[in-house]
């Protein structure tokens, strides 16, 4: 998956908690809203519109944001209700790293069917 097909999937999600999200989904939409976030807060420390645009991007794209993280979640069998870990100082984020760098569960789970295609999941094998 590719940044662009990511960044669509999640705002085409917007707030679809149902369902699983590859790694590649979830990292690539993370570095958008990260590099996104960055940038924009640069841009509002030169004023009012600049801060206007940040607060519109943060917010509009904070949604799609705990939704693929939710979905991320289920693609390695954990409950969304995981998500609140990261309000545990230190270890949530720890706990986090580690659960989305995990590889999902290969076939269905009790989320959903897999979200790699076949083709996919054999070049990962070998």
């Amino acid at each position: 998956m590719t940044l662009i097909e990511s960044v669509k999937i999640c705002f085409h999600k917007y707030a679809v908690f149902k369902g699983r999200a590859s790694r590649s989904e979830y990292w690539w939409f993370s570095l958008f809203y990260t590099v996104g976030t960055i940038v924009l807060s640069l841009v509002s420390a030169s004023g009012a519109i600049g801060s206007l645009i940040y607060s519109i991007f943060a917010l509009g794209a904070l949604l799609p944001m705990i939704g693929v993280s939710v979905r991320r979640l289920h693609d390695i069998d954990r409950s969304g209700w995981y998500f609140l870990a990261f309000l545990i100082p230190l270890v949530g984020t720890i706990l986090w790293l580690v659960w989305f760098c995990q590889r999902g569960t290969q076939g269905e789970n009790r989320f959903g069917p897999d979200p790699l295609p076949i083709h996919e999941t054999l070049a990962i094998d070998a």
